[in-house]
């Protein structure tokens, strides 16, 4: 078999001594297991033949048995036929191989990168064409692209985030800096900062931080340092600077950055009119409130929360009280816009309310029992209400504590005035039997006392109007029960 190929620098000097005249099949052995596909092109552009040597790529390319006969154009992408045709119209030409990027489609409806070269048969001007596979090659590059794209990604947003924190920074009226929590030397001061410190303040930021205040403040700081070091936060202390003289406030925080312990410290200038301080007794009270196991909630007028303390968070699951901050309270008190509704106009039209019986909805679906004693507020002409929630789920036998009337109320107010006395529930029920005995009462009055006529215009049967004439003790029973 003659081969017509291009002359190549690396190509063998003697290849009719080294390899000798080969016969087809050895010709077909050598062209598979040179390339992953072999394809035979005849002069019309045709293929003729094809082998594959990559088991991989016959079973993506599952259509290749049907590609004998059909022209070479017809089996690649749109995209690759511009190639192939270049491929075929310079095949009599005597420029060395060049590999060509062709893509298949598969049979996933994607497409199979392979990667061809042609070489010419001197005897029959037939192409055969090598081709090897790309995928492996392929799916590297996608992933480094999407690393690439992924990386970008998260560049951008670092980017984002570093340019909110330093517009947050600089913007910030709060006199704020970083200081490295080893040297304890500036890292990074924003321009309120750089004010408080006056016009000496690069020559104060380039000191220790302890030399920025005086001498009888750095023990001070030294030790609030030294806390918040060791649990993360402290009071506040109080210091002077020592350029200037203002006195401040400090507090401080600390992070890691790349390994490395840092403090952000604040700084807040102590105002020279002080509030008058609060008298000691209504300080321990506020305490007293705060720290009290059961719930303390004030809110406005609307009923959205304003403060509540710690026990309150915790009766429903939330972390933090700024968490309870513009909520409304009935979205964690009883029935949604029944108990809370009852509550407040008993508030607006008595002022208070005591022993209100409901139950208390948690973030996380948990319900207490719990009793409300609550009273309206004036605050500068504003009124708010203030509610003290007690969780009574541990009381052996709570909800008989309330004794109900021994007689059932004969009107409304008399219903109204049960309010806050009795749980919502028993209050509804009391209300139901009052009114199922008013209409029968009515009924038995229109008829003439006639028991027929009256459960016929209540529509029962004569047997449950008799049972609920025993029930509220209307009437003399004795004449009905004659057989």
């Amino acid at each position: 078999m003659n081969w017509k190929v291009a002359s190549l620098v690396n190509a063998f000097k003697s290849p009719l001594v080294s390899l000798g005249p080969l016969d087809p099949d050895a010709a077909a052995m050598l062209i598979t297991a040179a390339s992953d596909i072999a394809l035979i092109i005849d002069n019309q552009g045709r293929i003729r033949d094809l082998a594959f040597s990559s088991e991989r790529l016959a079973v993506e390319l599952e259509g290749s048995e049907t590609w004998v006969g059909r022209e070479w154009l017809d089996v690649v992408s749109p995209d690759s036929q511009p190639k192939v045709a270049t491929m075929l119209r310079n095949r009599s030409q005597a420029a060395p191989p060049r590999w060509r990027h062709l893509n298949h489609p598969s049979r996933s409806g994607g497409s199979v990168p392979v990667l061809y070269s042609t070489v010419q048969l001197a005897e029959t001007g037939y192409l055969v064409a090598f081709g090897r596979d790309l995928t492996d090659i392929s799916e590297l590059q996608q992933r480094l692209v999407d690393a690439q794209q992924s990386m970008e990604r998260d560049y951008a947003r670092l980017r984002h985030v570093e340019t909110r924190y330093r517009l947050l920074f600089e913007m910030s009226s709060e006199a704020v800096m970083v200081v490295d929590a080893t040297s304890l030397k500036l890292v990074e001061a924003n321009p309120a900062t750089r004010e408080m410190f006056g016009e000496n303040w690069k020559r104060a930021l380039s000191r220790s931080l302890r030399d920025a205040f005086d001498n009888e403040c750095q023990d001070r700081i030294q030790a609030m340092l030294a806390a918040v070091r060791a649990v993360g936060r402290a009071e506040p202390v109080r210091a002077t600077l020592a350029d200037t003289g203002r006195d401040v406030t400090i507090t401080g925080s600390m992070f890691r950055q790349e390994g490395a312990s840092l403090f952000l410290i604040r700084m807040l200038p102590v105002e020279t009119d002080q509030p008058v301080a609060m008298p000691e007794a209504s300080s321990q009270l506020l305490k007293l409130i705060e720290n009290a196991p059961d719930g303390f909630v004030v809110t406005g007028p609307d009923g959205r929360i304003s403060a509540a303390n710690a026990a309150f968070c915790d009766m429903i699951q939330l972390s933090t009280q700024e968490q309870t901050r513009e909520e409304r309270l009935d979205r964690w008190l009883g029935r949604p816009g029944v108990d809370m509704d009852v509550l407040m106009a008993n508030l607006r039209q008595r002022g208070q309310v005591r022993l209100f019986q409901t139950v208390l909805r948690g973030e996380f679906g948990d319900t207490l029992d719990v009793e409300i004693s609550a009273v309206q507020l004036v605050n500068g002409g504003q009124p708010g209400f203030g509610f003290a929630i007690r969780h009574v789920g541990r009381r052996p036998q709570a909800s008989q504590q309330v004794q109900l009337p021994k007689e059932l109320p004969r009107s409304v107010e008399q219903l109204t005035e049960l309010v806050g006395r009795i749980a919502l529930k028993d209050l509804v029920r009391e209300a139901t039997d009052v009114i199922e005995k008013l209409c029968i009462e009515a009924a038995l009055e229109l008829t003439g006392d006639n028991r027929a006529s009256a459960a016929e215009m209540l529509g029962l049967s004569r047997q449950s109007l008799y049972v609920k004439l025993r029930r509220y003790g209307l009437g003399d029973l004795t004449e009905d029960l004659q057989p």
